[in-house]
């Protein structure tokens, strides 16, 4: 049914484990696979590609929805539907990227205003950079760049326009960042007539709560305990919750306790929890949170 595009490259590992999370693993015969398959009668078929290339792809009907970052598709100016943000990147959970401007460190100026007329900069986001400038009203010299962007300054440009996490790697390079032209998360995106399309429609919404719902996941685990009456009060006053914890009573007297709480901070309160009254103390994983 559904024509599904992955991004290869930098996300293709943190996005193939969110598909296997969210119960859509992909199988490939090698790594080097450009298509695989979906045990999942909803998913047609599954290719892997660039991810500058997939925003046009799917605004010309090659596929039906995929994920690429918002930065790729602000660069092709593609006609395509956002249908939901995904809060990761290559390292992880909740760890966007920006496309940034930066110059040696040694550069006069501290913000993309400051630019003279003229500047060279070179990037793989022609179209984003210049149409910046434009609207600074800067005339600037913009030059793609097939990689390793950083080693061109300043010999051969004067600045870059790059993608960046932490910015690591532009200081080691000896520059600076001077101002962010985009924030960029990964996206699931459509085709517009595929999700005008009630059948594909109803495919692609089921697809977006699995990956909602694995994401929201991750990082949280189940704590269920058992607390006696004279203890409830002093236990719940310790459990954090998404939104409040569920209290059932038991049938011999006391409560059942759940609550959904971050893992990092698990080592803290389960004992915590033994300190205020709680007993029979059970972490467990979660796969899946759909509101």
């Amino acid at each position: 049914m559904l024509r599904l595009v992955l991004p290869k490259g930098s996300l293709e590992a943190q996005t193939l484990r969110l598909f296997e999370e969210a119960d859509l693993r992909v199988r490939r015969g090698s790594d080097r696979d450009y298509h695989g398959t979906i045990e999942d009668d909803r998913i047609e078929r599954v290719s892997i590609l660039r991810p500058q290339e997939i925003p046009p792809y799917i605004q010309d009907g090659l596929f039906d929805v995929g994920i690429t970052g918002q930065d790729w598709i602000a660069e092709t100016d593609a006609d395509v539907e956002e249908i939901a943000t995904l809060s990761y990147a290559k390292s992880g959970t909740g760890h966007g990227t920006k496309v940034v401007l930066a110059v040696p460190n040694e550069h006069a100026a501290n913000s993309a205003k400051e630019m003279p007329p003229g500047t060279r900069i070179s990037t793989e986001f022609v179209r984003l950079t210049e149409r910046y400038f434009d609207d600074l009203g800067i005339e600037v010299k913009v030059s793609w760049s097939y990689g390793a962007t950083e080693a061109k300054v300043p010999e051969i440009v004067d600045a870059i326009v790059d993608i960046t996490e932490t910015g690591s790697t532009l200081r080691a390079h000896g520059m600076k960042i001077i101002e962010t032209l985009l924030r960029s998360d990964p996206v699931l995106i459509a085709n517009r007539e595929s999700a005008a399309d009630p059948v594909k429609r109803a495919a692609i919404d089921d697809l977006t709560t699995l990956l909602l719902g694995a994401l929201a996941a991750e990082g949280r685990v189940l704590i269920k305990l058992n607390v006696a009456d004279e203890h409830r009060d002093a236990v719940l006053a310790v459990v954090p919750s998404m939104k409040a914890p569920t209290v059932s009573p038991l049938a011999d007297g006391g409560f059942a306790i759940e609550t959904v709480v971050d893992k990092r901070g698990v080592n803290r309160l389960i004992p915590e929890l033994k300190a205020a009254g709680a007993t029979d103390i059970l972490e467990l994983p979660i796969s899946k949170i759909v509101p």
